[in-house]
């Protein structure tokens, strides 16, 4: 479980971005809601105590109970079906008392781990139906309870983290190539259908394509993606400046509900302006560059697999938020990594990236004969 590491090695320069990204997080979640900013520094407190913990537990002792991982994200997501809370037309939360808990954030991680080890364990046969059918078939039940929540987005981004780790892991560009041919036309179609009101959806999934689609028609469902727009521009290069009291700040006049979570950029790109923007989304990219870096030198599929999923995560998931809050995708309810406020969105970031540490600890690549020997090895 524990092992002597060479601390040399040590991501020092990915734990820095991580926490300067999270810092300002709790700067600008007490500038959007006050109520909000000691619970997040409290979670990021925790978090970092987690990610060195973690950091330090061999990567292959956790992927051990990859099976345990995916019976534990089915139960929890099958619990918050049944007895979770109801916010917002959405069931995505188990209320624990002082705080609520989402399934969904914790679901990502935890599939990362398990299609990780899938994958590396049927490599041989990777682009054969007897492997790809049945991980379409494990990723579709978890994929499916989340999206009865309703929860859309987060459907999307997991999707994203499943194609991409079973592209790393080998898939054969014949097989990317028909789903390509067939996934895109099928795309198109699917919107036709859903501009058209053909396909089911809850009342307000279709509101906000719309609204995004329609702003002027569906102004009383897109008013807040377009203030969020105003609050952006409204910055010009350096920001109205912190904690302003200008009269002419969207985020003063209460024109975005909840800004300290899927809207916290509208309020960043006021207050900091252009110039404050690009440090946020830089700090991301630096995350996920780190993570595919550690992938880069893992020293086996397992690892690498974990850091480009973690990547894909991470930079997928503030790529829909960015979008969303500048006007470039219907609004999807999806938290910026490591700003937005959301403890359980938080902590399962803060663990993913304890494990890429880990990771970056182990040395570089074996060939895959030493591979199979030391997980067997463990198994054994």
């Amino acid at each position: 479980m524990f092992k002597k590491y060479n601390f040399k090695d040590y991501r020092f320069r990915l734990i820095i971005y991580v926490i300067l990204l999270s810092v300002i997080g709790v700067i600008f979640i007490g500038s959007a809601n006050p109520d909000y900013q000691m619970r997040q520094l409290l979670g990021v407190i925790a978090g970092c105590i987690l990610m060195l913990l973690i950091s330090c537990v061999d990567y292959r002792y956790i992927t051990q109970f990859y099976r345990i991982f995916y019976l534990l994200t089915v139960v929890l997501l099958i619990l918050v079906l049944v007895v979770g809370k109801e916010t917002n037309g959405a069931t995505r939360w188990i209320d624990l008392g002082p705080f609520a808990f989402q399934p969904s954030d914790l679901a990502k991680l935890f599939l990362i781990l398990y299609f990780s080890m899938y994958f590396f364990k049927y490599r041989e046969n990777l682009n054969t139906v007897k492997t790809i059918v049945p991980a379409l078939v494990l990723f579709a039940i978890p994929a499916f309870l989340i999206f009865r929540e309703p929860n859309l987005s987060t459907t999307i981004i997991m999707t994203m983290i499943f194609i991409t780790l079973l592209f790393i892991a080998g898939l054969s560009y014949k097989i990317i190539g028909t789903v390509l041919a067939i996934g895109i036309p099928s795309a198109i179609v699917v919107i036709v259908l859903l501009m058209k009101q053909l396909i089911p959806l809850k009342q307000y999934q279709y509101s906000r394509i719309m609204s995004w689609i329609d702003p002027v028609t569906y102004s009383d469902d897109s008013f807040q993606q377009q203030y969020s727009m105003k609050a952006i521009g409204s910055g010009q290069l350096f920001g109205k400046g912190l904690n302003n009291n200008s009269f002419t700040s969207v985020k003063n006049g209460n024109f975005i509900s909840e800004p300290q979570t899927d809207f916290i950029f509208a309020i960043i790109g006021e207050e900091l302006g252009f110039i404050g923007s690009v440090v946020v989304i830089g700090l991301i990219l630096l995350i996920v560059l780190e993570c595919v870096l550690v992938a880069r030198k893992a020293k086996d599929i397992p690892g690498r697999l974990i850091c480009c999923g973690i990547a894909t995560w991470i930079g997928f998931q503030g790529f829909v938020n960015l979008c969303v809050a500048s006007g470039m995708m219907p609004n999807t309810g999806v938290t910026l990594p490591f700003v937005s406020y959301g403890l359980t969105s938080l902590l399962s970031l803060y663990l993913g990236i304890g494990i890429v540490l880990n990771i970056g600890l182990q040395g570089k690549k074996h060939h895959i004969g030493d591979e199979e020997d030391e997980y067997s090895f463990r198994r054994s």
